[in-house]
């Protein structure tokens, strides 16, 4: 009976941080279902009522919905790559013994301290402007002609900055994965003869699989929201080449005022987003398993 009761106590004792966390999200959810079959455009306040399933079928028929998945996927899909084969050759590295060693982890992970937009803007205006900026810079130096990175190939240029913002968290994970590796397995297939390529690849990178897993799970659930890279730096263009999800949402929102078909667009980026997830928590579930 005191088991059963101490139970109850602490399902009372919880109930008011579950509800708060119920109310904090079915809250904001309801009402972007409710908005996404409304019309609700902020420049005809009069226009409005029930309009069935109008907002979906205008947002998906939006010129620039097809470029925003696939600028998404893209942007995630390349970050991902960079920050992981990086993430592992820079832990590689610093868990040598080197001197400095303190130093240059701080210098490593720094970059993830710094708020987005400012990292954005720090690269647009420092690094890749066309006139003035380092690369400009080195450029002419070498005899070469400037390269305007955010006009020319502006979402690789934002999958470089947001890669670089998560290269530390990548890193940091997988240099606490690599440290906890066992060094007799490593001395002994050393002994062996194996070298060092093989040692990576039969013994570290099997190691540092789960690692790899978690933060490719982390980082894509933070990656489908980015936003603000691409208002400070190409503002979704030129045209459609570097709108993404997030910011067609916002297009819809702030810039046409249509918070129907901004509503509409939220849900459609919640599924899309479960979709994903359900996929990645399936592949990362059969490699636990494993």
């Amino acid at each position: 009976m005191s088991t059963q009761s101490s139970r109850a106590t602490a399902r009372l004792m919880l109930s008011p941080t579950v509800i708060l966390l119920l109310i904090w999200m079915i809250v904001p959810l309801a009402l972007t279902l409710w908005f996404s079959t409304q019309r609700y455009n902020l420049l005809y306040p009069d226009r409005q009522g029930f309009n069935d399933f109008a907002n979906y079928t205008r947002f998906i028929a939006t010129p620039a919905f097809t470029a925003a998945i696939i600028n998404t996927l893209v942007l995630v899909l390349g970050v991902l790559v960079i920050t992981v084969v990086l993430g592992i050759l820079i832990a590689l590295l610093i868990d040598q013994p080197l001197w400095g060693q303190g130093p240059v982890r701080i210098l490593v992970i720094s970059p993830f301290f710094i708020m987005p937009p400012v990292a954005a803007l720090i690269w647009k205006n420092m690094f890749m402007n066309p006139t003035n900026g380092l690369f400009a810079e080195a450029a002419k130096y070498l005899g070469l002609p400037p390269f305007d990175f955010l006009g020319a190939a502006p979402l690789a240029s934002i999958i470089l900055i947001v890669a670089w913002q998560w290269l530390p968290f990548a890193t940091l994970i997988l240099l606490t994965a690599l440290q906890s590796l066992s060094s007799e397995e490593l001395e002994a297939a050393e002994m062996d003869g194996a070298p060092p390529v093989k040692r990576f690849w039969y013994i570290m990178l099997p190691h540092l699989a789960r690692s790899i897993t978690v933060v490719v799970l982390i980082q894509t659930i933070f990656l489908m929201g980015i936003f603000g890279e691409i208002l400070v730096t190409t503002n979704g263009g030129p045209g459609s080449a570097s709108t993404t999800l997030p910011f067609l949402i916002y297009k819809e929102a702030l810039l046409d005022f249509d918070a129907g078909t901004a509503a509409a667009g939220g849900v459609v980026a919640v599924i899309i987003a479960n979709i994903v997830a359900i996929f990645l928590m399936r592949a990362i579930g059969k490699n636990l398993d494993a």
